[in-house]
């Protein structure tokens, strides 16, 4: 009876802590998961972009307290998406690369309790990503970015920082500064020459025009580093 009443009580304490945990009402893919389906289709795989993308710049903020939210999201700085993210943006890099520029990354793939967090602290859905839905950064398939200058590491000009969430921020905003306005027009169409569609509220974020073909991942990138 004692040993009954003991393995009701740690099903009961294991549901809870899946509710808690996800308690929007999503269920996303784990690691074990993600292996199983990264196996049967490579296509699915998160790619280490440093690794295949010559002179890229990593600045991720969430792994410092540098953003929004004041606290450090990330326990490594890494840059992950999905391998038809990663060769896009492989030939978005090439392109640059003939004018003495490229791109520095500030946030790839997210793993979904990120955006939980985001949205705990942040409720605005116009910059953050609904947790009963998922980010498109969850699925591997968003990309927050700029450009520089290859030969100083010096970032362009563009209307606002990364994470100001204000109307400056939105692509479709008026710039009266041609430099800022030719520096952003230059990475939505070079972006957008590769498969990328901007997001209508942020001009640094990018998002694969085929993420509705992956799914919403959990992933911790220590899991995705010890592969």
């Amino acid at each position: 009876m004692i040993k009954h009443l003991a393995a009701v009580l740690l099903l009961v304490a294991l549901c809870f802590h899946v509710r808690g945990q996800y308690h929007y009402g999503l269920q996303p893919v784990r690691y074990e998961g993600y292996v199983e389906s990264a196996n049967k289709n490579p296509e699915k795989e998160l790619v280490d972009l440093e690794k295949i993308i010559p002179d890229i710049v990593l600045d991720i903020r969430y792994a410092t307290r540098n953003n929004f939210t004041g606290e450090q999201i990330y326990d490594m700085a890494k840059a992950y998406a999905r391998k038809p993210v990663a060769t896009a943006l492989v030939k978005v890099q090439a392109d640059l690369r003939k004018e003495g520029l490229g791109l520095k990354i500030f946030d790839a793939y997210r793993p979904y309790r990120a955006t939980v967090k985001f949205y705990e602290v942040y409720r605005d859905t116009t910059y953050v990503a609904s947790p009963y839905r998922g980010s498109r950064h969850n699925r591997g398939c968003a990309i927050d970015l700029t450009l520089i200058e290859l030969s100083t590491g010096n970032e362009l000009k563009m209307p606002t920082g990364y994470d100001v969430f204000t109307k400056k921020a939105w692509p479709s905003t008026p710039v009266t500064d041609a430099e800022v306005r030719k520096n952003r027009s230059k990475l939505i169409t070079v972006m957008a020459r590769h498969g990328f569609k901007v997001n209508s509220s942020e001009w640094w974020h990018f998002d694969f025009v085929g993420w509705k073909n992956f799914e919403v991942l959990d992933v911790d990138f220590a899991e995705l580093e010890r592969k």
